[in-house]
């Protein structure tokens, strides 16, 4: 199976992806829900309008969509569930620092990017051994 990698960034007012791997496939909206439900727009329209031999080699398989933000996207839009002073337990890296990646003041190393993933990554694999009883 294919897979689309859609890389999501912030911009000044509103969210916009596009395939990093799919020449042609863009998309823009308000939230992230409307990124993607504008990407299978996008996707439906490129198969509607163009030959299949015009179309991103990734659209003439079965294929997935993978999403992918930059840090500073990313921070931006789960700001409001995880909290700097969260992340930073999460993640080891000063919220501060987190602070300045998240407005765009400062762009983190691809070292510290790995730092923020992997702290992401450790969390959400806890989390899904949670049960509630």
């Amino acid at each position: 199976m294919e897979k689309i990698v859609m890389i999501i960034e912030k911009s000044r007012d509103h969210y916009g992806a596009y395939a990093e791997n799919g020449d042609g496939i863009y998309a823009a909206g308000n939230t992230i829900e409307e990124v993607q439900a504008d990407t299978e727009q996008a996707i439906d329209l490129i198969k509607s309008e163009f030959p299949k031999e015009q179309w991103p080699a990734s659209l003439r398989e079965d294929y997935e969509i993978v999403w992918k933000f930059d840090t500073e996207s990313f921070l931006q839009y789960y700001g409001n569930i995880l909290t700097l002073t969260g992340l930073q337990r999460i993640t080891g890296i000063n919220s501060k620092q987190l602070s300045h990646y998240a407005t765009g003041y400062r762009k983190p190393s691809p070292k510290t990017v790995s730092r923020i993933q992997d702290g992401i990554t450790r969390f959400a694999e806890m989390l899904n051994h949670v049960r509630l009883v």
